[in-house]
């Protein structure tokens, strides 16, 4: 059987669209010949993109500053129809199939909804149907949303085991600081790791058409990272930039995969998932998890917040509520505040197989 390389592509708005919030046919027909040639060259591409709310607005000749939450919902439900007509029509001029996959939030914090939206991805992917992700604009609100498609993107490519993430935005890459303000600014090629030096290179969301700054950019390129993923932040002016980036020639920021990846479904606990309730530890049980790679006990255990159900994700925190990390209870809420009252408390609460420290929790090292 012949072995395909994945890739997950994630345009921006500022990517698809003209000056006047309008779908730019001739960047989108050059996305198209761009992918067609990844296909050539033996890669199985998924596109995460975003464009549904800035094609229905200017379909619909709407102000995006003046938007209420159930206007830029219907921005997004005329948009996306929009979309998805362009890009059928210039892929399938080239012979390839689309499918659209649109995703909430909701849908990735849970597990069951998790693995089928895997299953469904492996099927149009091992069918030559490509895959095009967007979150779902139409019913996603505040509390369940991703709020850009850097961190759906990050997480897509963890679930169909990509190798290479690339995030086409209207930058270059990661500069030093910010290179509309600083002429002195500076391409960063190559970033090992995303530490506080680089988080302080990135600022906020620039486009007017985008959701997204190099923030979040930073924090998909962690997703990925531990996710054994390389990312690629680059600017989306020229799309066939994709075929370069997909053959190792150094292009933009290259955010290298972390040395200590994440299994699957440690993937979901981390990043997937959302924490039912919460677990206050007290110190010993802090160092116990944060340097000794040890199960949570239920001895260590100081208060519980929350009405989680055993088998639920929670998070823990230390006594001055610092998350430190977040795994799956064996234990209710109900049991656990009971069992925390009887001085014998030598039950697991969360086995460290099913336990995550990450360092966006607390200072754990990544």
């Amino acid at each position: 059987m012949e072995i395909h390389k994945r890739i997950v592509i994630k345009i921006g708005s500022s990517s698809l669209t003209n000056p006047s919030g309008q779908l730019d046919g001739g960047r989108m027909q050059q996305l198209a010949e761009a992918v067609i040639q990844l296909y050539q060259n033996n890669w199985q591409p998924v596109l995460v993109s975003s464009g549904a709310v800035a094609a229905g607005l200017g379909h619909l000749g709407w102000n995006r500053a003046s938007l209420t939450m159930p206007e830029r919902q219907a921005a997004a439900a005329v948009g996306q129809g929009l979309l998805m007509e362009k890009y059928n029509e210039f892929f399938l001029a080239r012979g390839i199939r689309v499918g659209q996959v649109l995703l909430t939030k909701e849908d990735l914090a849970d597990r069951r909804r998790y693995i089928n939206a895997r299953n469904t991805l492996n099927a149009l992917l091992g069918n030559q149907v490509l895959p095009i992700v967007n979150e779902n604009d139409t019913v996603a609100f505040a509390e369940i949303r991703f709020g850009d498609n850097d961190t759906l993107s990050a997480l897509v490519a963890g679930l169909v085991e990509a190798e290479l993430l690339i995030i086409l935005t209207d930058i270059d890459g990661l500069y030093s600081s910010d290179p509309r303000k600083d002429p002195k600014a500076q391409l960063i090629p190559v970033v090992q790791q995303v530490d506080e030096k680089i988080a302080r290179a990135a600022g906020g969301s620039g486009s007017p058409v985008g959701t997204g700054g190099m923030r979040t950019k930073l924090a998909a390129a962690r997703i990925a990272a531990r996710s054994g993923i390389r990312t690629v932040v680059t600017s989306g002016k020229n799309p066939e930039i994709l075929v370069s980036i997909a053959a190792g020639k150094p292009r933009g920021t290259s955010f290298e995969p972390s040395v200590n990846c994440l299994k699957s479904r440690k993937q979901w606990i981390a990043f997937g998932s959302v924490p039912r309730g919460t677990v206050t530890v007290d110190g010993g049980a802090a160092k116990a998890l944060l340097a000794g790679n040890k199960s949570l006990l239920a001895v260590g255990v100081m208060d519980v917040a929350g009405n989680f159900s055993a088998g639920n994700v929670v998070a823990v925190a230390d006594a001055n509520g610092v998350e430190l990390a977040r795994g799956i209870s064996n234990l209710s809420a109900e049991d656990l505040r009971l069992i925390i009252k009887n001085p014998q408390r030598g039950l697991e609460v969360i086995n460290r197989d099913w336990l995550v420290c990450e360092r966006s929790f607390s200072g754990c090292p990544m």
